[in-house]
């Protein structure tokens, strides 16, 4: 394969989506890559040890390392965040979330360089505006957790700017799961808590429904495989066009019973599932429903298949957890 001398700059690259992005990159010949990141966590070395890229700078020092280096640097994928929903220091979200991502946006605005940053679908709240990425009512919008608002802050913000980077796109990722999240812990995806509870006790515990309109494990989330997430981010850099904030989830919400059957399929097991209270703390904050509305980007020209969940967790659990292997 021709190997493509394009600087590229990817932050969150030692974490789950970001070193898959790099992975993908390295696949299509890109090999000019600087990864940006927090690299004093031993737990997420294995997921960019094996990868190609010219330099790995820590996050801090970036924009320092950066000066004299726009003229050089063609994309920016800014997917580095703090993305702890039970983080509740505002002060640590703004910094990473909003203030390192407003300087981010001002460096590519004035080096001209192309961005495409990550936001979250935790900016919808309950849902109560619907999730479709239009502006309507988006200053409406009421997030659950501080996460979530850190998100929503930013995209604001973006939309308010006069200056902007020539090309930039926001991606709200909905439930992304797959290879590289070992790292971690409790925010790994439903996938991957599913496949280890089930290897240690044979079963799978799911929260059952307190509203009538439900039945137990009938809640509906859209889980999108990180897969699709990098061929999105890979066709953005292609396109470089329509500027703007995205959904970025498979379109189709499928119900944690379906995961559920998808991964004790995936081991050759016949589901075992017991249903359990959801803790009082969080029950009034819980999602019985969210599914992307992908028309935008659709629209914009992106025509790939999204993988259905079947697929999708059996590919994950028998090529990568079963082996613990890496993308």
């Amino acid at each position: 394969m021709e190997t493509k001398l394009i600087m590229i700059v990817i932050t969150g690259a030692a974490g789950f989506i970001g070193s898959c992005l790099v992975k993908k990159l390295n696949d299509e010949g890109y090999v000019d890559l600087i990864l940006v990141d927090d690299f004093n966590r031993p737990e997420k070395t294995a997921n960019w040890q094996h990868l190609q890229f010219t330099e790995k700078v820590d996050r801090a020092e970036f924009f320092e390392w950066a000066k004299d280096k726009g003229n050089r640097i063609q994309f920016v994928f800014h997917i580095g965040a703090r993305t702890d929903t039970t983080e509740f220091d505002k002060a640590i979200l703004d910094q990473l979330n909003v203030n390192y991502s407003k300087s981010m946006w001002e460096f590519c605005t004035k080096e001209g360089i192309a961005l495409v940053y990550a936001s979250s679908a935790a900016t919808y709240g309950l849902g109560e505006y619907g999730f479709e990425d239009s502006y309507e009512h988006i200053r409406d919008l009421k997030p659950l957790n501080p996460y979530g608002q850190s998100k929503l802050n930013f995209d604001l913000w973006a939309l308010e700017q006069e200056s902007a980077p020539y090309f930039w796109t926001g991606l709200k990722f909905f439930n992304v799961y797959g290879p590289n999240e070992y790292h971690k812990g409790r925010m790994a995806s439903v996938v991957f808590h599913a496949y280890n509870q089930i290897k240690s006790t044979g079963k799978l515990k799911l929260f059952r429904s307190h509203r009538p309109d439900y039945k137990d494990g009938e809640q509906r989330r859209d889980f999108v495989y990180v897969k699709d997430v990098i061929n999105v981010l890979y066709y953005l850099m292609l396109k470089r066009r329509d500027n703007g904030i995205y959904n970025l989830g498979s379109g189709k919400a499928n119900t944690f019973n379906e995961l559920a059957n998808a991964v004790f399929h995936a081991l050759d097991l016949s589901p075992n599932i017991e249903y359990v209270d959801t803790p009082e703390d969080i029950r009034d904050k819980y999602q019985y429903f969210t599914e992307a509305d992908m028309h935008k980007l659709v629209d914009s020209g992106y025509d790939q298949t999204f993988t259905g969940i079947d697929e999708g967790v059996s590919d994950y659990v028998k090529n990568y957890l079963m082996s613990n292997s890496y993308y």
